[in-house]
């Protein structure tokens, strides 16, 4: 390949991950913080969505990630309400 060949790869490359970048934190439109707490512990978590329903319920994944061992804990983790959440838009 030639040193052109290779430069005009590379630049396909940096625009097609600039482009997923962006794709990506464009369609981010809320983030909220979760505070639950499970089991005798608490944890938080903070994620970032296109909505608000959609960024609690990730940030509640988020925090009970490392309170939990089994998928029963962590469905049940899911479904115990936060102790507190705060939500700001982006």
């Amino acid at each position: 390949m030639t040193s052109r060949g290779r430069l005009v790869a590379l630049l396909v490359v940096l625009l097609f991950g600039a482009f997923l970048l962006w794709s990506t934190l464009a369609s981010q439109h809320v983030e909220c913080t979760v505070a639950v707490a499970f089991a005798g512990a608490q944890g938080n978590g903070t994620a970032s969505a296109s909505s608000q329903g959609d960024a609690l319920r990730e940030a509640q994944t988020a925090a009970c990630g490392p309170l939990t061992s089994g998928m029963n804990d962590r469905i049940a983790c899911s479904r115990v309400p936060p102790v507190s959440t705060k939500c700001r838009t982006l």
